[in-house]
């Protein structure tokens, strides 16, 4: 929620975040990507890669995470305005029409007094555009089905350089504009050759020489079509990555882009199909062709959606895919190998990698394999590990276990139920937790626990776990029990929809419980100007009843940066944090590290705090989405208006005390400044919009009003959703408006809000009115 201050209000908080060192470059409401296209490239080449997103004016700098890999900013993209795109019309239409060039249309329509060509690189040199290529983006410009959308209206296009020893895989792509650093887009680093829709579409239909990446944008109603020569008797894999790229769509249904894939033969008739890879959305398609010719690959959405989001990367070959793994991880510190199947594998094992402090799920592929190799999750654990042993498909006949244990098993065919008896002693209280799901396999594990008398003690289908920002359907099930009396139990793990076979492998850990906790950290970054702070929210999931407090600080900072260690109190989830960046920092970007501690059982536990991406999906669902790196950005010094120069630091709150909220109630803070400096400086905004960087849950900004020793802000708790005995700090973020790139017909885009930075933190305390 925010307010708005008086044009004399907008003077004062203006003046002290000029001179205030706890200024802030904003992240919440800030610069956002949506997509990237491209979305990757292959080692040794340089490229061009537009980035679509919202508030990107003025991006001057691109980082991207990793080494051997360099990004320039060439140019920034505005969205065309209404009289802009009508005049764009008229020429699009003529050249398609007519063939002519530009110059002889201006010439034949001298007396129509033809519109005037936008400058804009959309449409730049299009004389040397084919009919197909005006086709196409006279359709990304007026066809009708696609909708406007701010959220990728901006565009920014990038020059990527690949060194030919750059580590292929995964890396992030961030951009810095003057509101600040966007959140993370992935852009891959590949081995294979790339091709580009433009470069193999109809009615060309270049063949693609194989193997290779394509890369591609699907529009509204758009199938996507590209010709690829295979050999008989060859096994082809077709390996599609859409949600991968973008995992979550805020505004569209089911929340990421579907895409399907198709091979149609020679004769032109559909030989296989796929739209998913189990419980992975990315479609994997495997083919063995009878004969050798020129078939037709499909890719479109299923339910024919698009956008320029909509961007998909499409391994093709007689590539390296592994369909099942075996088991799904290996006790901490040990020598672990795995089985392995699939298509055109190298070895049929695999070595996993179980050393300490690694984390408890992490990720390999298959080494050396040609072209990325898909990624394997697997756990770690400290427990015994034991595997699952057949028949023990029913409460009479059940394996016997000694907990704590980790099981490793399969449903191994549909309808198995795999049964495990143990011990259990009256008020013991008791753990089963499945890792399945998140793990990649396709069960959809159900557990029930049968007490001695065979009666049912507890039962459970899906269990969230907001560690697996990936995953949108959670499937993994635990239970957590006192046991009622002494006696034999029996814990009854089966898939509920029935499937089975060797991929449905799962790993199931039964024991006491393990108090435990995941730390996430958001946003994934932070612009800092030199000696400013910025904010990130820490967020605490807690396994098996972890109730004590968590202490997070900054770890082993680069030289200069601060930040004041937080604590999660054992009650409460979240607390904001503080980052500070020193006086005499470099230009340059900088990754940081955050680190988590608590006592459990007399033990410290000490975690680290992920770097995460807050993320909706289809209107309504809130993922925290994991990310590689937390990275900080120092941008261009930012001109400081002449006007504010002169005045003195000394932004503070009247009280130093927590302020009380009551519950279902107002309050009003005083903010002390020193008085302004003549009248002209009056004029200096127009106004200004103070709201909360940080989101305590039911707290709002309700007004903003100047008072003779500086502002007056009114806070408000709502009577339902904030509740009594929330405490933290409030951090405040005040903004104005300022002249834009976009076209003057387009007032939306003609002015950009631009943070001034975050007032001192505030303390609060929600109490009862």
């Amino acid at each position: 929620m925010k307010a708005t201050a008086t044009s004399q209000g907008g003077l004062w908080v203006a003046v002290l975040l000029a001179a205030s060192l706890s200024g802030a470059w904003a992240q919440s409401s800030g610069p956002h990507i949506g997509y990237v296209y491209p979305a990757g490239s292959r080692q040794g080449t340089t490229c061009r890669v537009v980035v679509g997103g919202q508030l990107l004016a003025g991006a001057d700098e691109a980082y991207v995470s990793g080494t051997g890999v360099r990004a320039a900013v060439l140019e920034y993209v505005r969205p065309l305005g209404n009289n802009e795109l009508r005049d764009a019309d008229w020429f699009l239409r003529e050249l398609v029409r007519r063939r002519w060039s530009l110059a002889t249309m201006r010439t034949a329509a001298q007396s129509d007094d033809p519109p005037e060509l936008p400058d804009h690189p959309w449409l730049r040199d299009l004389d040397h555009k084919s009919r197909g290529e005006l086709a196409r983006l006279r359709q990304r410009l007026f066809d009708p089905r696609q909708q406007p959308n701010t959220q990728i209206a901006d565009q920014v296009q990038l020059e990527i350089s690949i060194a030919p020893d750059a580590p292929p895989g995964d890396r992030e792509l961030r951009l810095a504009t003057p509101r600040g650093l966007t959140n993370p887009m992935l852009f891959q680093v590949g081995t294979l050759p790339e091709v580009r829709e433009e470069d193999a579409a109809e009615p060309i239909a270049t063949t693609v020489e194989l193997p290779a990446v394509l890369n591609g944008q699907i529009m509204p109603g758009e199938e996507d079509r590209f010709h690829v020569r295979l050999r008989q008797g060859r096994q082809t894999v077709i390996r599609v990555q859409a949600r991968r790229l973008v995992p979550y769509l805020a505004d569209a249904v089911p929340g990421w882009f579907q895409p399907v894939v198709a091979l149609l033969d020679p004769q032109r008739r559909a030989v296989a199909y796929a739209d998913d890879n189990g419980s992975d959305p990315d479609p994997v398609l495997m083919y063995k062709a009878p004969a050798e010719g020129v078939y037709a690959l499909e890719v479109r959405d299923a339910i024919y959606r698009g956008r320029d989001d909509f961007v998909y990367r499409v391994a093709v070959g007689e590539l390296p895919f592994v369909t099942r793994m075996f088991p799904l991880g290996a006790r901490e510190g040990t020598a672990a190998t795995v089985a392995v199947a699939g298509w055109n594998l190298p070895t049929a094992r695999l070595s996993l990698d179980t050393a300490p402090g690694g984390g408890a799920v992490r990720q390999t592929r298959l080494p050396q394999a040609r072209g990325l190799g898909n990624e394997l999750p697997y756990a770690v654990d400290t427990l015994p590990e034991t595997l699952e042993a057949e028949p023990n498909d029913s409460a009479a006949a059940p394996q016997l276990v000694s907990p704590p244990v980790v099981l490793n098993g399969r449903i191994g065919q549909p309808g198995d139920v795999d049964c495990f008896r143990f011990a259990g002693r009256a008020g013991e209280e008791v753990v089963a937790e499945v890792l399945a799901r998140r793990l990649g396999s396709p069960v959809d594990s159900l557990l029930q626990l049968t007490g001695p008398d065979g009666a049912l003690v507890v039962a459970n289908d899906d269990t969230d776990d907001p560690a697996a920002g990936l995953v949108a359907h959670q499937a993994d099930s635990v239970v957590r029990v006192k046991l009622p009396v002494d006696g034999d139990y029996v814990l009854a793990l089966s898939d509920v929809q029935g499937q089975g076979g060797d991929e449905c492998a799962y790993r199931l850990r039964l024991g006491p419980p393990r108090p435990d906790f995941v730390l996430r950290v958001t946003p994934a970054g932070l612009a800092l100007g030199p000696g400013r702070s910025g904010t990130v929210t820490v967020q605490a999931i807690r396994r098996d009843g972890l109730a004590g407090d968590i202490d997070v600080v900054l770890k082993d900072a680069p030289a200069g940066f601060t930040a004041r260690p937080v604590r999660i109190a054992g009650d409460k989830d979240t607390a904001d944090m503080t980052v500070a960046a020193p006086r005499d920092v470099p230009r340059q970007a900088f990754v940081l590290q955050f680190e988590g501690s608590a006592q459990s059982g007399g033990t410290t536990l000490t975690r680290p705090a992920v770097p995460a991406e807050k993320m909706m999906q289809a209107f309504a669902y809130w993922h925290l989405v994991p990310q590689q790196e937390f990275l900080v950005a120092i941008p261009r010094p930012r001109p400081v208006p002449a006007i504010w120069r002169p005045l003195l630091p000394g932004v503070r709150w009247a009280s130093a005390g927590p302020v009380r909220l009551p519950q279902g109630g107002t309050v009003q803070v005083q903010l002390q400044a020193p008085p302004v400096l003549g009248d002209a400086r009056r004029t200096a905004l127009s106004a200004l919009r103070v709201e909360l960087a940080s989101h305590p849950r039911g707290l709002t900004v309700q007004g903003v009003r100047v008072t003779p020793s500086g502002l007056a802000i009114t806070l408000q708790a709502d009577a339902i959703i904030a509740h009594v005995g929330d405490a933290g700090n409030l951090i405040l973020d005040v903004s104005t408006e300022v002249p834009g790139g976009g076209p003057a017909d387009r007032a939306a885009l003609a002015h950009e809000r631009v943070s001034l930075g975050v007032l001192p933190p505030l303390p609060f305390e929600v109490v009862r009115p």
